[in-house]
């Protein structure tokens, strides 16, 4: 249950007309009172804790959209955007667009239905032309727009709340080829498409620390599943039907369970490449119990949910064309550390 201005001013020892001056930002109230006041709110919930982002005086009308299909790590996103924005008073309102694809002509149709009293839009999109033109175009209209998981930094969005996706890459890689054996064949590489700046971005950064530190690892193959199940596991047969001694597997986005099926069905017996992926969705973790994952580097999904609500308000009340970024960290997560929440 919310959090009321009567519970705020009963916490902060003061009156209801206070903590009304105080939330919407009016004068007349002492630097003490105005300190108890939002220490208050934010203990109990009322306020998010926003480090040194300034929030909007008055609660905002917020959409969301994101590619979901059938993208277990977007589904889960969805679900903590829609239950951190139901228990932020600072959300006047909110809509969430989960559309079945990434196609540029599905996120513009999406972007047409945006209501009027919208003040900012938080968007998981491919890095393509008529995307950053339609950004640029709802931007120029005065509406602010912050990219989640996967940035767009040519376009004019405000902000960006992810992890960096290169640094990410380069962690797989440089744990990869220090846990591989001497002698593997090889690794391979599954993304789910380039035209997310962040799966080429993990790619890059993959075989950037491979060509420095591990020449001798090789990719093999690397190989776009559209995020597929489907696509992933019948690739993943292919390949391993080809190359029986592959090393490693990384799949540095969606379609991981086609991936690990196709390693449970190759590799009844004896050695198995490691495998590698992101993103801790239940079935990752299940796989990681069941000792088939190896490495999962994990976004800290409820985090960016959050984050990424509190970011889109803060660029409501700055003139600044972007904030400064902060990024996420990423978490590594083996059978041995897995969060229990």
């Amino acid at each position: 249950m919310k959090s009321t201005i009567r519970d705020i001013a009963r916490a902060a020892q003061v009156s209801t007309a206070t903590v009304d001056r105080v939330l919407n930002n009016r004068p007349g109230v002492k630097a003490t009172n105005r300190h108890r006041v939002l220490e208050a709110a934010t203990r109990l919930g009322y306020l998010p804790e926003t480090g040194d982002l300034a929030m909007p005086a008055r609660p905002a009308q917020l959409e969301f959209i994101l590619p979901v299909g059938t993208n277990l790590f977007l589904d889960e996103l969805a679900w903590h955007i829609e239950d951190f924005c139901r228990r932020l008073p600072l959300v006047s309102s909110f809509r969430l667009h989960r559309l079945a694809t990434a196609q540029p002509e599905e996120f513009i149709s999406a972007l047409d239905e945006l209501g009027l009293q919208t003040a900012g839009i938080g968007i998981v999109a491919v890095d393509d032309p008529r995307t950053r033109a339609a950004i640029a175009r709802i931007s120029d209209a005065g509406m602010r727009v912050v990219t989640i998981v996967s940035d767009l930094p040519s376009s004019q969005r405000a902000d960006y709340v992810g992890i960096d996706n290169r640094i990410a890459g380069r962690t797989a890689g440089k744990l990869m080829g220090h846990m591989l054996p001497n002698g593997s064949e090889g690794v391979t590489l599954f993304l789910g498409s380039r035209k997310y700046r962040g799966h080429e971005e993990r790619e890059a950064g993959f075989r950037a620390v491979l060509n420095e530190e591990f020449p001798g690892i090789a990719v093999a193959e690397a190989v776009e599943i559209d995020d597929s199940r489907t696509k992933g596991y019948q690739a993943a047969m292919s390949i391993f039907a080809r190359q029986p001694g592959l090393g490693g597997v990384y799949v540095a986005g969606g379609g991981r369970s086609g991936v690990i099926q196709a390693v449970k069905e190759t590799f009844t017996s004896g050695r198995r490449p490691l495998v590698f992926c992101h993103d801790l969705t239940q079935p990752t973790r299940e796989e990681l119990l069941a000792g088939v994952l190896d490495i999962v580097v994990d976004q800290n999904v409820r985090l960016i949910a959050e984050q990424a609500i509190i970011h889109l308000l803060g660029t409501l009340v700055t003139s600044a064309p972007y904030l400064t970024k902060k990024l996420i960290e990423p978490r590594i997560i083996t059978r041995e550390n897995i969060p229990t929440v």
